[in-house]
C-alpha cells in the first residue's frame, strides 16, 4: 500500500493533516453509483485516504457507502483515517441556506462531519430546478460576507473541520479576507501543466491558503474535459525518456509545485501508478521544459454554462484567468 505525503491547513483543531493526493467523485455518463462504491473501496486498499465529493456530483451518498463498508471490511479503523471533503452548490449560496445544505451533504455522507467544506463556485443559482444550458437570468453574483459568515458557522458547529473555497481568485479571496474571523484553508481550482496558475499559487502560499488542483490530466473523457494534457509533446518526450507515464509526468509536476490535487481514475492499475511519483523527480531542465509550456484555460463558465453572455460569469472568467 502507498504512502501519501501530508500537509496541514488551518482547522478548528488549529492545524489538520491533509494528504496531497485525492481521489476526485465526479462521475461521468456512464458511470453510477455502483462504480463509485467499488472505486473508493479499491482505492482505500491502494492506498488514498483524501475523498473529494460535492453535492453537485451526486456521489456523496454512495461515497458514503464506501466508508462504511471499509471499516465492516477493516480496512481503515475508524473514519478519522480518512480526509472527506463536499462543496456547497451554487443552489445553496445564501447565508440562510448553507446549513441545511452542510446537513444534507452529512445526511448522503452518512457522517457526523466533513473534513473541508467548500463553496463550489462563486456565483448563486436564483432557480433551484435549472436546465441546461443556463439562462443569463438565472444567474447572480453572490453575497460573499453572508454566506461566508455562514460557512463559519458550519465549523464553529463541528459540521465541518475546515472551510474553503473553489475557483476563486485573490480579488475575491481579498474580499473574505477583509472581513473573515475563520480564513479560507483551500482554494480549489483547475491545475495542470497548461494551465500552471503560478501567480494564484504564490499568492495562496502567502495567505497560507492550500492550493488544490483539480483536472491536472485534463478530465479526458468527461462531458467538459480535453486530452490536451495527454497529448502534450512536452510531457510525452519526458515521459518517453523517464520511463514514466505522462499522468506520472504531470502529478509529479503538480507536487512540486507544492499544492494539492485531485485526479480521478476508477481503475485499480492507474490508481496505483498515479501515486508512484515521490521516490524520484524532475530534472531542472525538465522543469523548465514545463515552464515554458504556452498556458490556456480550459474550463471558461461562459462558454460551459450558457449561450449567452452574463456579466457575473464574465467576470469570473476573467478573474480566474489569474496567472
Amino acid at each position: 500500500m502507498a504512502s501519501i505525503p501530508e500537509t496541514t491547513i488551518s482547522s478548528s483543531d488549529g492545524r489538520r493533516r491533509i494528504p496531497l493526493i485525492g481521489l476526485g467523485t465526479a462521475i461521468t455518463g456512464t458511470e453510477g453509483a455502483d462504480d463509485v462504491r467499488v472505486a473508493v473501496i479499491e482505492a482505500i486498499k491502494v492506498g488514498y485516504r483524501h475523498f473529494d465529493t460535492a453535492a453537485l456530483y451526486g456521489t456523496e451518498k454512495p461515497l458514503g457507502e464506501a466508508i462504511k463498508e471499509a471499516l465492516r471490511l477493516g480496512l481503515i479503523k475508524s473514519r478519522a483515517e480518512l480526509f472527506i471533503t463536499t462543496k456547497l452548490w451554487c443552489d445553496s449560496t445564501e447565508g440562510h441556506l448553507v446549513l441545511p445544505a452542510i446537513k444534507r451533504s452529512l445526511r448522503e455522507l452518512e457522517l457526523e462531519y466533513v473534513d473541508l467544506y467548500q463553496i463550489h463556485w462563486p456565483l448563486r443559482l436564483k432557480q433551484v430546478d435549472v436546465k441546461s444550458p443556463v439562462t443569463k437570468e438565472c444567474i447572480a453574483a453572490i453575497d460573499i460576507k453572508d454566506v461566508w459568515e455562514a460557512m463559519e458557522k458550519c465549523q464553529r458547529l463541528g459540521l465541518t473541520k475546515s472551510i474553503g473555497v473553489s475557483n476563486f481568485s485573490p480579488r475575491l479571496i481579498e474580499q473574505i479576507l477583509s472581513f473573515a474571523q475563520i480564513p479560507p484553508a483551500v482554494n480549489q481550482v483547475e491545475m495542470n501543466p497548461l494551465w500552471q496558475q503560478k501567480k494564484l499559487n504564490e499568492y495562496c502560499k502567502k495567505n497560507d491558503i492550500l492550493l488544490t488542483g483539480y483536472s491536472p490530466l485534463g478530465a479526458f473523457g468527461t462531458t467538459w474535459g480535453h486530452n490536451r494534457v495527454m497529448e502534450c509533446d512536452v510531457l510525452q518526450d519526458i515521459a518517453k525518456s523517464r520511463g514514466k507515464t505522462i499522468a506520472q509526468v504531470t502529478l509529479r509536476w503538480m507536487y512540486e509545485q507544492g499544492v494539492s490535487f485531485i485526479v480521478k481514475s476508477f481503475n485499480t492499475e492507474r490508481m496505483k501508478q498515479n501515486l508512484d511519483i515521490f521516490d524520484w523527480s524532475l530534472t531542472k531542465e525538465e522543469l523548465r521544459k514545463i515552464s515554458q509550456i504556452p498556458q490556456r484555460k480550459h474550463y471558461y463558465l461562459t462558454g460551459s454554462l450558457l449561450n449567452e453572455p452574463n456579466d457575473v460569469l464574465a467576470e469570473i472568467d476573467t478573474d480566474l484567468s489569474f496567472q
